[in-house]
């Protein structure tokens, strides 16, 4: 029965009882008269107009139902792409473009390892304020997946719901590999870093490698037990790698390289991501989070430089006769002479001008023997030598395939070999660069970023992959590069006050890179994204 039969009914029952037996009805006569024809009006109501009523209901049900969903999918995300590392100067703008298209009414506040998510009600006037709080490592495959969700929810392949499950799998997911195989694998990226960057000898990559391993092992067990050793974690591991380093550094004979294995052993902590991050925070204008991020990373390279200084003079406070080591090493390098200054017309020497004269040959004379902070003498064995430069070309591969595996990257997936062939010809950038350009680190390290940046948006642009997994690897390869280009973190042969006050120039050293590789990435960004028709969602790229 449709709406207006109902109408004409109830007219028809109306005339019914207006005309009884000519007489007045009484107020109880009425009240029952009433009710009565109420009783039939939900009667016909529920009997005869199912479709109409319930219809309704259930359409504003659906509604609100999918709207929920969503909210539910947008909070969601946020929370996934702060727990797998995302590029936080584009989580914002990645959660507005979501807001938009699924067309839901929405603010975000953006703080370090914090999202504030407010959804408002126009109808209303009212506004709904959620906390998302995560905080994790980079896990490439994982964001590979995110990146998918996301696409496939905004393009309308998939709905909200789906995709809020599929974020929830994502999280649940247990990492792709064990304790025991990322220390593994982070043994094999130091002992290869070592002699990439650091001018590290054969027997220096092994020592170099195990303390990465124990610095891995300790970040990945202990730490992430107990919150109270969290918080010394970087200094205690810099103090035991300094150490370490020190005692087999002076071992008559220098066998060993403390420059080469005291960087290569915490170069997997370095905060080299952390000031990338933050550059391309304040680049992007989000003052407040890239300006926290700048003096927390700075903050940490101090302690850094704390924790390698304190480990390198315990050990020559506990071993006396090392500093006697320490001082005849810096001198292997100098030519000693004694004799007189003699007048120019005369063989008789001058008076009281006998003297011992030491001349010593600098790392920039080219006849130096110290390469990158480590004596090298050119008659020593080969294993004692750094590696020639024809070993970069199956080197860096590996040590490509290492890194990504070690950031939770499948194996067997395509994924994987584009990471390193985007890594070896950002490699190849920085190394050119660095032969014509050698004393700007920060010329250096643009140009490698802009030919990385180059390839992975060009590859998301054309091909449809995930722009900022597939760059993750190279970008982290330019750091160590960059800071293994000025010597290592701390150089050898000097005073602890001059090692301590080299950890901030190893500061500005890395603001110096970041600035650099942040100036290369946008450059190649602007000119990929130039061309062609404007994306529907935001960029997931750095």
């Amino acid at each position: 029965m449709s709406v207006a039969s109902l109408y004409e009914q109830d007219e028809k029952d109306k005339d019914a009882e207006s005309s009884t037996a000519g007489r007045r009805l009484s107020y109880a006569e009425r009240c029952q008269a009433l009710r009565k024809r109420r009783r039939s009006q939900i009667v016909h109501h529920v009997e005869g107009t199912p479709f109409v009523f319930f219809w309704f209901l259930s359409a504003r049900s659906r509604q609100s139902t999918d709207y929920v969903a969503r909210q539910k999918f947008i909070l969601r995300l946020a929370k996934v792409l702060l727990f797998l590392g995302a590029p936080s100067h584009r989580i914002e703008s990645q959660l507005h473009a979501a807001g938009a298209i699924l067309d839901v009414k929405v603010a975000f506040v953006h703080l370090p390892n914090l999202i504030i998510v407010s959804f408002m009600d126009s109808d209303t006037h009212t506004s709904e304020t959620h906390f998302v709080r995560a905080g994790g490592r980079v896990a490439l495959t994982k964001l590979h997946q995110v990146h998918h969700v996301y696409r496939d929810v905004l393009h309308d392949k998939i709905g909200a719901t789906e995709g809020s499950e599929q974020l929830k799998e994502i999280l649940k997911a247990k990492p792709l590999y064990s304790i025991w195989t990322r220390c593994v694998l982070a043994f094999f990226c130091a002992s290869i870093i070592c002699v990439l960057s650091f001018g590290g000898s054969l027997v220096d990559m092994f020592v170099s490698g195990a303390s990465a391993a124990l610095l891995q092992y300790l970040g990945l067990n202990a730490a992430a037990k107990s919150t109270i050793y969290a918080n010394v974690y970087e200094i205690s591991v810099s103090i035991v790698v300094s150490f370490l380093a020190r005692a087999l550094g002076t071992i008559p004979g220098n066998i060993f390289c403390y420059s080469a294995i005291s960087s290569a052993g915490v170069v997997l902590i370095l905060p080299g991501f952390t000031i990338l991050i933050a550059a391309l925070e304040l680049t992007s204008r989000n003052i407040l989070c890239g300006s926290v991020r700048m003096v927390y990373a700075i903050i940490y390279t101090l302690f850094l430089g704390f924790g390698l200084t304190i480990g390198s003079d315990f050990y020559l406070l506990v071993n006396p006769k090392a500093r006697r080591q320490l001082a005849a090493t810096s001198l292997l390098d100098a030519e000693v002479l004694h004799g007189f200054i003699l007048n120019a017309n005369d063989s008789l020497p001058i008076t009281n001008l006998g003297a011992v004269f030491t001349f010593v040959e600098t790392e920039d004379s080219g006849h130096s023997h110290i390469i990158k902070g480590c004596y090298r003498n050119p008659n020593w064995p080969f294993w004692r030598q750094p590696f020639p430069w024809w070993t970069m070309l199956f080197l860096v591969p590996i040590y490509s395939i290492f890194s990504s595996i070690a950031n939770l990257q499948a194996i067997r997936s395509i994924q994987l070999l584009i990471m390193v062939a985007f890594s070896c010809v950002a490699y190849a950038a920085n190394r050119t660069a660095n032969y014509l350009i050698s004393d700007r680190s920060d010329i250096v390290s643009a140009s490698g970023a802009f030919v990385i940046s180059l390839c992975g948006n060009a590859y998301s642009r054309i091909v449809g992959g995930t722009a900022f997994t597939s760059m993750v690897t190279g970008v982290l390869f330019l750091v160590p590069s960059a800071i293994g280009n000025g010597g290592g973190l701390i150089q050898p042969y000097s005073s602890s006050a001059a090692r301590y006050s080299g950890s901030f120039e190893l500061g500005i050293r890395m603001i110096q890179v970041a600035i650099g590789v942040t100036i290369g990435l946008f450059v190649a960004q602007i000119l990929v994204y130039t061309l062609g028709r404007r994306k529907s969602a935001a960029h997931f790229a750095f």
